[in-house]
């Protein structure tokens, strides 16, 4: 380190705090002293194609398997992350759809759970501000409020696709995403490998191909190999954050940190320093989801140009969302299956069902035996979502009655949806919460709590987006 005193400690290198990083270098003056600190190092994506390709490179001494990081308790449920420059930006499959606006308001509007203490209207900007930054690519109506063209154009849609939103007009639309739909400056256009999570063309928004300069500002000093555990706290004031590298221990000194991990290390650290909210680390979760294969009389589905080629909102927003959960649908241009029969091995869709889930105090990460490891207990599925997969069951042979469907077959519920939400939930006050609408603790004010952590509800869309536009939100507000 060059310094033991920063005017800024931010830990990970994530899209939380890259974003958080970007707005605030833009609104100070300079002349600030910036550390960043990351756990793992920087794993070229040139190399991690390498050994996708099943080459070998000196980099794979950077491989750090999610399951050695956390002590999984359910070992039915996965939580698969990446640790390293880019945090999760390098497995992500870059879909960007936004909340919709009741997303932010569940109690309000729907009597369940809790409202979030900021509205969609409030993120609107900094929604246009991360597009911007990813580069999205999407369609010009859309079922959420946005005036305008995305960055890129929508991706071509499939035969399915076009009937479907001939039908349902922007109720089907193709999938606002973080994979180029043509070459840009520093990313090649999508070339549908359906292999997004290291992605062959590099065509998926990362932090390393973003060219959004915050690791080379001046200001900024970076730090590989850093495992943060604690935070000093003295009368509610984060004074030093302690973390250990190449087996040697640090405590610097600071005037604002920020916790830009995922949720699982954010609430294991608060939990180390002695966090006594009794919600830190309670009710984290993701969405439930399950695939469908649509098996199609006499029609081969052809077209196409992404993984996720679109998305559909007949079962997301409405009354029901009282008695049952919302489902985001997303159609998979994937060989998910291909037929066997004699000339309809194309003659197939397939689907993935997003449902909502609701934060539950039953799932909490807490503390291990090891100050690094979280402890991960992962237990039920709301009674709210699983209703709505017997509703979206009853529901989703008239939705697509406009095609000739022979057979839907329905697949058991996936592992994961690679999402980690909650455990740090936003909210107007500390009863009911652990950081306010600008992502500041409630107790520890100079203290920042990044990332989807801090959702108070789980909406069935992509996280990446939001958590993104918060770290906007947040940086803009507060600086």
């Amino acid at each position: 380190m060059k310094y033991n005193h920063y005017d800024l400690v931010v830990i990970g290198t994530g899209p939380a705090s890259s974003f958080f990083l970007k707005k605030y270098l833009s609104k100070i003056k300079g002349g600030k002293k910036i550390l960043v600190l990351e756990k793992g190092h920087f794993y070229p994506h040139a190399e991690r194609l390498k050994v996708k390709k099943g080459e070998t490179t000196p980099y794979q001494k950077y491989d750090m398997p999610w399951e050695d990081q956390i002590l999984n308790k359910n070992k039915s449920k996965e939580w698969p992350f990446s640790t390293g420059y880019g945090g999760s930006s390098n497995c992500w499959w870059g879909c960007t759809p936004r909340f919709m606006p009741n997303d932010f308001k569940m109690k309000s509007r729907y009597g369940i759970a809790e409202d979030w203490p900021l509205s969609y209207y409030d993120l609107d900007p900094y929604y246009y501000e991360a597009e911007d930054l990813m580069s999205v690519s999407g369609p010009e109506n859309t079922p959420f409020p946005r005036k305008g063209r995305y960055p890129l154009p929508p991706h071509a849609s499939t035969l399915v696709d076009k009937i479907l939103h001939r039908k349902y007009g922007s109720n089907w639309i193709s999938q606002p995403g973080a994979r180029a739909s043509r070459a840009t400056a520093h990313r090649n256009g999508c070339m549908a490998f359906s292999t997004c999570e290291t992605c062959p063309v590099d065509a998926k928004f990362s932090i390393e191909n973003s060219n959004i300069g915050v690791y080379n500002d001046a200001q900024v000093e970076l730090l590989y190999g850093a495992e943060v555990h604690h935070l000093d706290i003295v009368n509610d004031v984060v004074k030093r954050v302690l973390f250990r590298q190449n087996g040697k221990e640090y405590a610097i000194k600071t005037e604002v940190a920020v916790l830009g991990a995922n949720p699982f290390f954010n609430s294991n650290i608060l939990l180390q320093s002695g966090d006594s909210n009794p919600l830190t680390g309670k009710g984290f979760g993701e969405q439930l989801g399950m695939q469908v294969l649509v098996y199609l009389d006499d029609m081969t589905n052809v077209g196409g140009s992404t993984w996720v080629n679109a998305n559909g909102y007949m079962l997301y927003d409405g009354d029901h969302r009282k008695e049952f959960a919302a489902c985001l649908i997303e159609a998979n241009n994937a060989p998910y299956d291909i037929r066997l029969e004699r000339g309809k091995h194309l003659n197939v869709a397939s689907f993935r069902l997003i449902f909502e889930d609701l934060p539950s105090d039953a799932n909490c990460i807490t503390t291990s035996s090891d100050q690094f490891i979280p402890e991960i207990h992962f237990s039920e599925r709301s009674a709210y979502t699983l209703k709505a997969v017997e509703n979206m069951k009853e529901k989703l042979p008239g939705i697509l009655s406009c095609l000739p469907v022979e057979e839907l077959r329905y697949l058991d519920a996936a592992s994961h949806e690679g999402h980690i939400i909650g455990g740090t939930r936003m909210s107007n006050d500390r009863s009911k919460g652990v950081v306010d609408k600008h992502m500041v603790h409630h107790q520890y004010r100079n203290l920042f709590v990044l990332g989807a952590g801090a959702f108070t509800t789980f909406g069935p869309s992509n996280p990446t987006l939001t958590l993104s536009a918060l770290s906007l939100f947040a940086a803009d507000k507060m600086f």
